[in-house]
């Protein structure tokens, strides 16, 4: 298995080239192209995804994510989402690294095993950073209004957190 490993990326740039080769392409200048085009890509991006990092990063180390999880509690008990992964429902939606953070606090301080290590787990598995996915895809292409997407993508995630916290609850309590 792990000969098959080594041998997939050479065997996908050696198929690459001989289709060039065929069809009379010349894939260095295509792949040189695509690379400018990523480039531009990057820096169209960067100076969004430099202020969601930071914005995370100052969210957490002045205790502001801890007040924002005070102020919603009422409404996660009201849901049935633990209190425990309120923190991680903020922020999966808007930092990947920030996300893995917190679930890692989670299961540090409440082990995989209780409910809100579980509960925890099924949403680090099944939730999408909205609001950066939706700043990189817009972003890359010069979107600016967003209509609707962002409200029902964050709906989107209310009911994967809801949902995330029943199907444990049913299923481990």
């Amino acid at each position: 298995m792990e000969k098959i490993s080594n041998l997939i990326l050479p065997v996908i740039v050696v198929v690459i080239v001989v289709f060039g080769a065929v069809k009379k392409i010349n894939v260095f200048d295509c792949f040189i192209e695509g690379a400018k085009k990523g480039l531009v890509t990057f820096t169209n991006i960067l100076p969004v995804l430099t202020a969601l990092i930071v914005a995370v990063g100052m969210m957490r180390g002045s205790g502001g994510l801890d007040l924002i999880t005070k102020i919603f509690s009422p409404i996660a008990k009201l849901l049935g989402i633990p209190i425990q992964v309120l923190p991680l429902c903020i922020i999966s939606p808007i930092s990947g690294s920030g996300s893995i953070a917190v679930f890692e606090d989670i299961l540090r301080n409440y082990g995989p095993d209780s409910i809100a290590g579980r509960v925890a787990s099924v949403i680090a598995g099944s939730s999408e950073t909205t609001l950066y996915t939706t700043t990189v895809y817009y972003g890359s292409v010069g979107i600016t209004r967003t209509r609707h997407t962002i409200p029902s993508a964050l709906i989107a995630d209310l009911v994967n957190f809801v949902i995330s916290s029943l199907i444990v609850k049913i299923t481990f309590a």
